[in-house]
């Protein structure tokens, strides 16, 4: 103790951090040899990434152009038809003589008579220009006549002609007893002349149509002009028969 006051003092040193100096340094080296075989290790499995190598190849040329279709093949020109020679008395020949024999004229006689109706190609004695199976011998049948007319109904553009004569219907003696009236509705057919030529009962009253025809029929009118001429036409006639009560 009184070594430490005057400044004498001497440490003595201690023998355990030596060891523990050297077990510091054995621990580091195992480490690093461990980290260091670890790598060894890893890079030995490690594949190897082969290189690729890319070529772009230059693009194919254009395709050529189709060829132009074929022309079409000249067509050819049929000769021209060529006068077939025939043999034979009456035969035509190609080509104009230079005179006429006196027994091929012979041959033909003036007085030779033709064969009825004619035979096709021809034969001495006929006529020149005759029809193939004769000339007919009945006359051709005659049109058949036009169609009558048929009468003009009067209405709308077409006025009714104007009544020239009118005869008033004859009432019955016994439709006047049996009280019977009504309407008969008629239609007249009225010729060219404007005579009635036909009457035709439309509306019925029974025991009254006898009398309405009867009297329509006596009628005379003015006759129809369409474009100057006189036509026959169509009307319809309306007649009431009425009783007075007394």
């Amino acid at each position: 103790m009184f070594d430490l006051i005057t400044g004498q003092a001497r440490h003595i040193p201690r023998r355990q951090t030596m060891p523990m100096l050297l077990s510091i340094a054995a621990e580091v080296g195992a480490v690093a040899l461990i980290a260091a075989a670890s790598v060894v290790v890893a890079t030995d499995h490690v594949p190897e990434i082969p290189s690729m190598m890319a070529f772009v190849a230059a693009p194919p040329p254009p395709a050529p152009p189709p060829p132009p279709p074929p022309l079409p093949a000249p067509r050819a020109t049929p000769p021209a038809a060529r006068p077939v020679p025939t043999t034979g008395a009456f035969a035509a020949p190609v080509e104009a003589p230079s005179r006429i024999e006196p027994e091929a004229a012979a041959g033909l006689d003036a007085g030779e008579e033709g064969v009825q109706g004619g035979v096709e190609g021809g034969m001495p004695g006929g006529v020149l220009g005759g029809i193939v199976g004769g000339l007919p011998t009945e006359a051709p049948p005659p049109p058949p006549p036009p169609a009558p007319k048929r009468p003009v109904r009067v209405g709308g553009e077409i006025k009714t002609p104007a009544l020239v004569s009118r005869v008033e219907p004859v009432y019955p003696a016994f439709a006047m007893a049996a009280n019977i009236q009504g309407t008969v509705i008629l239609e007249a057919v009225v010729d060219e002349q404007g005579a009635v030529q036909d009457v035709t009962v439309l509306r019925s009253q029974g025991l009254l149509d006898k009398a309405a025809v009867a009297a329509v029929r006596q009628w005379r009118y003015s006759p129809l002009l369409l474009n100057g001429r006189p036509e026959k036409f169509i009307l319809t006639v309306v007649l009431t028969f009425h009783l007075e009560q007394k």
